[in-house]
């Protein structure tokens, strides 16, 4: 390993760093602590993050065409999940926790496939972008995992910490710190969320047996 290339990498890292990524990278780790306690309040804090990212990640300096998409996306999810998540009524309950049936998966999937081709072909056509492919990817399957996050399926973890973990390296080559900082952070979390919903799913089924 050539550690001054790493060293140098990190100090053009924390020189890149800005005032507004490192409020979005903290708003984020809130909202993901709130997604994780299965808390209402991972998307008012989520929808600071977001804005913030959409306009960052879209600079010439970083050129990250599709996450800044995929941060618009979020921002709408997240006006999108708040209603949902919400109650609606005293008639109407709140979504409960539970696993994605087949169909949800389907729809993952084709969100997934069909984002990450056409973020692909509209970055390598329309776009200076020198990571079109992984850029593509990271969005698209993000992009799966908020749909199942808003619907508050268990498996939103696994598919958005498969974005995480392409994503991370990314971010380090991209000199965004504090972003690829709070994205390992992300993926610590997303592995505890995973365990800590399917803990409120069994408790809650155990206890509608139980009556």
């Amino acid at each position: 390993m050539n550690f001054d290339a790493l060293y140098q990498g990190l100090q053009e890292g924390m020189r890149a760093m800005s005032w507004l990524e490192i409020v979005a990278a903290l708003f984020g780790a809130i909202s993901v602590i709130c997604s994780k306690q299965n808390s209402i309040w991972l998307y008012p804090t989520g929808l600071v993050s977001t804005g913030i990212y959409a306009y960052l990640l879209s600079r010439e300096q970083f050129r990250l065409y599709a996450e800044a998409t995929l941060n618009v996306y979020y921002f709408v999810m997240s006006v999108y999940g708040w209603y949902h998540w919400a109650k609606k009524g005293d008639s109407e309950p709140e979504t409960p926790v539970e696993w994605a049936s087949r169909r949800e998966w389907i729809v993952t999937a084709l969100i997934t496939v069909i984002g990450w081709g056409l973020f692909a072909y509209l970055l390598s056509n329309y776009s200076n972008s020198d990571v079109p492919l992984i850029d593509a990817f990271v969005s698209a399957t993000a992009c799966g995992g908020m749909w199942l996050l808003a619907k508050r399926k268990i498996e939103n973890w696994l598919v958005l910490n498969v974005s995480n973990l392409v994503a991370i390296p990314l971010l380090f080559h991209k000199h965004l710190l504090p972003t690829a900082v709070l994205t390992i952070f992300l993926f610590i979390v997303a592995v505890l969320g995973y365990f800590s919903w399917r803990k409120i799913w069994r408790e809650h089924h155990t206890t509608g047996m139980a009556k």
